[in-house]
This record gives structure tokens, sequence and C-alpha cells, in this order.
């Protein structure tokens, strides 16, 4: 046994690795984060660029697939798709112990239809097509734009991991926009999951310089409380729309709870402890995508114990000061989602644009 074999078994929230590399699928080192109680996979933008541009790992595919005709854009979703297809079938026994609510591996869209309700179904619809598992997970942004692309796959039956919330007032859009695509779906409902991926860390990262400058002693008392508070309110939220008749409906028709998912856990302050956003963020029905450093430092030194909920009053407290002291969090989300976006694109250009010089070099 394992801290995140102890998080699941006896606090009910699944461990998710926020990282996906080829040489870990290739040398089974992926396999092996799930025998040591990883439930699931993330990938993003930033993480792919990362894979293929920090190895060679990719350039016999990348070769075949450009001297086959293939365009620099077509020959990085092929090789991701395989990436993804690879990790769906690591992850295909614990997706079948769970009883399908586990065992998921997510891939994003685009990030330049974060904006695109459209251009999104397609795009999300193209990929769960194209990969055909049913521990698939599709990333949609939670955008204002994404809420009813995230209603409609939802709505087809598709798994959707929402990405990209940042405040309490879309992550309550992003509820409404699952439980109405539920509601219009008209199969079995016990097929389909998602997740709600509520970013963390990055929260304080605004919030602290915010504070900073406010300046004082009421607002230092303040700094990094902000992400964990906000989240324990989310985990509120979570529990009050995920109860009475209107959830009594759908889950009498076998639906699941979409799971809130604490995303960007790695502490970015060094002041502050490493396992910040685990200790903090542990209770049923909820998910942590950690990086593999935040893992290994989570299976050191980390505490598995329920502290979601512990103090609700204490999360609710926090942001009132927060507010008091001239902090207005629905502009930190703002300014979250815009940074969001514009990063994971960032990183998508630099890619393309990576790829686009290691195909040349290999065409010579």
């Amino acid at each position: 046994m394992t801290r995140l074999t102890d998080l699941y078994a006896e606090q009910g929230q699944s461990p998710w690795l926020d990282n996906l590399r080829r040489d870990w699928l290739r040398d089974g080192q992926l396999a092996d984060w799930v025998s040591r109680g990883v439930r699931g996979v993330t990938s993003n933008p930033t993480i792919f660029q990362k894979a293929m541009t920090g190895s060679d790992a990719y350039d016999d595919q990348l070769r075949t697939l450009l001297a086959g005709g293939s365009s620099i854009l077509d020959a990085y979703w092929t090789m991701v798709v395989d990436d993804i297809r690879d990790a769906l079938e690591v992850l295909a026994p614990v997706h079948a112990a769970s009883g399908g609510l586990d065992g998921f591996v997510s891939v994003e869209v685009a990030p330049a239809l974060a904006h695109d309700t459209a251009g999104t179904i397609a795009a999300a619809r193209a990929l769960a097509g194209r990969l055909d598992a049913p521990n698939l997970m599709v990333k949609i942004p939670g955008t204002a734009e994404g809420l009813p692309a995230i209603e409609a796959m939802i709505r087809e039956g598709c798994n959707i991991n929402v990405t990209l919330i940042f405040g309490l007032e879309r992550y309550e859009e992003v509820i409404e926009a699952y439980l109405s695509g539920l509601e219009a779906h008209e199969g079995d409902l016990s097929t389909i999951n998602s997740v709600a991926s509520f970013f963390v860390s990055r929260v304080d990262s605004e919030v602290d310089a915010r504070l900073e400058k406010i300046g004082g002693p009421d607002a230092d008392d303040l700094r990094g409380r902000a992400a964990v508070a906000q989240a324990q309110a989310a985990y509120a939220i979570f529990e009050e729309r995920f109860s009475g008749p209107r959830w009594e409906a759908l889950s009498a028709r076998g639906a699941n709870v979409q799971r809130p998912l604490w995303a960007s856990t790695s502490t970015k302050n060094p002041a502050y402890p490493d396992t910040l956003y685990v200790d903090a963020l542990i209770g049923p029905d909820t998910v942590n995508t950690l990086p593999d450093a935040t893992i290994t430092a989570f299976e050191d030194h980390g505490t598995v114990a329920r502290t979601v909920d512990a103090d609700p009053g204490g999360a609710r407290r926090t942001l009132e000061s927060l507010a008091a002291v001239g902090v207005d969090m629905a502009d930190v989300a703002a300014v979250l989602e815009r940074e969001g976006v514009a990063s994971f694109a960032a990183s998508f250009d630099d890619l393309v644009g990576a790829l686009s010089a290691t195909g040349e070099k290999l065409r010579g």
C-alpha cells in the first residue's frame, strides 16, 4: 500500500497523473505509476510540448508521417492520438476494476478553439470517434463558449473533462451544463462520466501578487490561503448541486456525479509546503491530478486525511476577508482564464514551430 492507494481506499479521492511521455509508455514507467496507485492520466498542450521537444522519441514517427505527405498539424495529432491510445490501454484495467468510474485518460481539443463553440464540438466528436475508448475523456475549456459544447457532448454521451475553471461562478455554470446535458441524453446515463477541473495553485499566485500590492497586516495574513479556500468552497457547491430532487431524478437513471478535479496542484511558491494543494483538498468523490514531482513528494510526506470539508465556514470567511481587503475573486478568475487559454495556445504554437524545425532537419 502507498499513500496514493490510501487516498482512494480510505478517502475516496482518485489520484491522477498530470503528465504523459512516450518513453514512459515504452519502458513501463506509466504502468509503474499505476501500480503505485495512479488511477488516471491527464494531458494538455504544454505537456505534449515538453514531451515532443524534450527528446527524440517522436523523430522516427515524425519522419515517416512527413514522408507520407502529412502536414505538421496532422503529424502532431497522429502522434498525440497514438500516445493517448497506448495510455488508454495501460489504464483500461483500472477502468474495468472500478466499474467504469476511473482509469480515464484525458486529451484536450486544440487550444485555438477555446472561444469557438462549433469548432470545439466538431473537434471533441472527432477525438472521441478516432480513439473510441470507454475510458477516454475529451478536455474542453470551461470558457463561456465552451459551456454549450460541454452540454452538447454530454448529451451525446461523451466523457468530458472540463478544464481551466478558476472561479466559483463559472464552476456553477459548468455543473449546470453537465446536468442539462444528462437530462437531454436519451440513453443510459451510467456510462457518462465527467470531471470539473478546478485550477488551484495559479489562484494563489495571482491573489498573492494582488495582496502584496494592497499591503498591510490583513493582506499579509491572507497570502497563500485563497486557492484552498476557493476550492473548499467549490466542494461545498458540489455537495449542494449533486443532491436534492433534480439530482435524485438523474441518479435514478444511473447518472454519475461530476467529480471536482483539483488541477494545477504543484506548489508555485517555494515558501509553501510542496504538498499544500494535496493535503488540504482530500475528500470523497474528488480527483487530484498531480505532476510526477508532487506525487513523489506526497508519497514521501503527504498526509491522508479528509480535509476538503473540514472547515467550510473557515473557507467562506477567508473569501469574505479577501473581498474586504479589495481582492475581487471574479476578476481573478477572469484574468486567469485569459492567461490559461493564452498559455496553452502559446505552448501549442511553440510546439508546432519546433516540430516544423525538426521536420526540416529530418527531411535533410
